[in-house]
């Protein structure tokens, strides 16, 4: 077990301080509906919300904003440009009752940086200055950002120390770092000894992501993660849901009835055409469990129906399909 059980943010006490990463297209309410089912964690975080889309969504209705009772706490990763009326927009999504509010600041793809926003926002220092303290003057309660380590060019320690700085005088609480280089994307492994370091340049909490994939692998890394105050967990949550409980206590798994409740979960909440595309996403790395998994994911991509993905789903796990130790996410 991590050696830090859990984590304060502005009065909020999460416990353990483990979270489930904002993941795009995964992290939507039935999703974090299958990882409470087993609970262990402290906070589930939404996937990056466009923050200017909030004020048109249906609150209550989006799969990706409405919340259920047995979430728990749940925080709001948004996506914000410039140019948004923040006040607007937080006051929009503070209807839905967030226990946290958390900006992405790390997101490199290119239509995000194309808006100005995500890893964008994080480069241009007059702008990330403006939005920080918009944001901080429009939400009182816990609030949060999501960074990487900046662009791998000549004087990246010092324009990221001058983040740093510009996070902790606008007032946020914590930060998620994610230690790799925006150019890395999943590329080359996780830089996890530098967390050492980037805890020893703030007076913030650091929560640690980037290739967290059990409580084996902090216990025999013990050293690089001793000056962290939290763990954040990302894809390999999506293959093994259960795995903030089982950071607790040993957990018994039934695989097929693991993917039958995210799978009947998500059609309660999306279209058929779009349940199967979640139903797809998630079944690439759910597949990483099992030692032909990739027969089960090609399957399950090549369905042309929600209705023809349960089946062979069932297909697949009546065969009692062996299983890995240990999910590998290489290539995903």
């Amino acid at each position: 077990m991590h050696p830090r059980p859990h984590i304060t943010i502005r009065g909020l006490t999460l416990e353990p301080a483990l979270f489930c990463a904002p993941l795009a297209e995964v992290t939507h309410s039935a999703f974090r509906r299958l990882v409470a089912d087993f609970g262990g964690y402290g906070a589930l975080f939404t996937e990056m919300l466009s923050g200017r889309h909030l004020l048109h969504e249906d609150l209550r209705a989006s799969p990706y904003l409405k919340r259920r009772a047995a979430e728990r706490r749940v925080f709001y990763q948004l996506m914000i440009r410039p140019t948004d009326p923040v006040a607007r927009i937080i006051g929009r999504v503070s209807e839905v009752g967030p226990d946290g509010i958390d900006l992405n600041l790390a997101c490199y793809a290119p239509v995000i940086r194309k808006l100005d926003a995500g890893s964008r926002l994080f480069e241009n220092l007059p702008a990330l200055r403006d939005v920080l303290a918009q944001v901080r003057a429009a939400w009182s309660g816990p609030l949060t950002v999501k960074i990487r380590l900046g662009s791998a060019t000549i004087g990246a320690e010092d324009r990221f120390v001058e983040r740093l700085r510009a996070i902790e005088d606008a007032g946020i609480d914590a930060i998620t770092l994610h230690v790799r280089f925006f150019e890395d994307k999943f590329k080359r492994r996780a830089r996890h000894e530098l967390f050492q370091w980037a805890t020893s340049l703030t007076r913030l909490p650091i929560i640690a992501n980037g290739d967290i994939t059990s409580d084996a692998l902090v216990q025999e890394n013990e050293d690089l993660f001793a000056s962290v105050a939290g763990l954040m967990i990302g894809r390999m949550a999506i293959a093994r849901p259960w795995i903030f409980a089982a950071w607790q206590h040993p957990v018994a798994v039934d695989h097929a009835d693991v993917w039958r409740r995210l799978y009947h979960y998500v059609l309660e909440d999306f279209p058929p055409e779009t349940a199967l595309r979640r139903i797809r996403l998630f079944s690439r790395y759910y597949a990483r469990n099992f030692l032909f998994g990739h027969h089960f994911a090609v399957s399950i991509d090549n369905a042309p129906t929600v209705e023809e993905a349960l089946t062979r789903a069932d297909t697949f796990f009546a065969t009692q399909p062996d299983l890995l130790p240990e999910p590998s996410l290489q290539g995903l």
